[in-house]
């Protein structure tokens, strides 16, 4: 897997550990995973998408909010923005060796009109059974 180097701008390979994806269950917005002890902090990891519309995808979103409601367009590029971001993060954590991720936060950022980051980040732990 490759990363761009946030504070030197430089890409690096990051070596995937082998083993089980880092399912779901084991991450958390809370500080701790219930059931579970840290026995190791392996530090911040992020995932990063950046997304734009599409032109029809704009045409058909100002369409839909001509009838009101919920914007059908829109959210489903929200959803699979944040989720591929989710995904990059849990990828990040197990580069790291880690089996869990605590403290997750999303965090968007307009990029250039029509433009969006989309930052999912938190801390990623190993854990066990108490």
């Amino acid at each position: 897997m490759m990363a761009r180097n946030p504070i030197a701008g430089k890409l690096i390979v990051m070596e995937t550990t082998v083993g089980h994806p880092i399912e779901h269950a084991m991450t958390t917005t809370a500080f701790s995973l219930d059931g579970y002890r840290t026995t190791k902090t392996l530090g911040v990891v992020r995932g990063v998408t950046v997304r734009s519309r599409s032109v029809l995808g704009t045409i058909g979103a100002s369409l839909q909010t001509l009838v009101g409601g919920n914007i059908t367009l829109l959210t489903e590029l929200c959803e699979k923005t944040r989720a591929d971001a989710f995904e990059l993060v849990l990828q990040h954590a197990q580069a790291l060796g880690a089996n869990g991720v605590v403290g997750l936060r999303y965090d968007a950022t307009e990029v250039m009109q029509g433009v969006t980051e989309v930052l999912c980040y938190g801390t990623a732990v190993i854990v066990t059974r108490e």
